[in-house]
């Protein structure tokens, strides 16, 4: 069994690296994951509650360095816990 810090997409690169992964498309997985509600939860930026969109995110993520962080953090912990999920199923098969 691999550590979730080793865990590796599809392609064979480790998630955290965040090779290939535009920040749009962090976002909308991590909106299609959680919500726009579960989202506010986990990382308490306005513009997951107000008024929410895909849109108005990344212009707010592109200029606020500290906020992007976190969502690729969330991003790569939530990516790798549902690939080692998806391992598993496989190695149960």
């Amino acid at each position: 069994m691999t550590k979730l810090s080793d865990a590796r997409d599809e392609s064979g690169h480790l998630i955290r690296e965040l090779h290939g992964i535009t920040l749009a498309q962090i976002l909308e997985y991590l909106v299609a994951r959680y919500g726009w509600p579960g989202l506010d939860e986990r990382i308490r930026i306005n513009c997951f509650s107000v008024n929410p969109s895909i849109k108005s995110s990344l212009t707010f993520l592109r200029r606020t360095p500290w906020a992007r962080a976190k969502v690729e953090e969330l991003y790569v912990q939530t990516r790798s816990v549902d690939v080692a999920a998806g391992q598993e199923k496989k190695e149960e098969k």
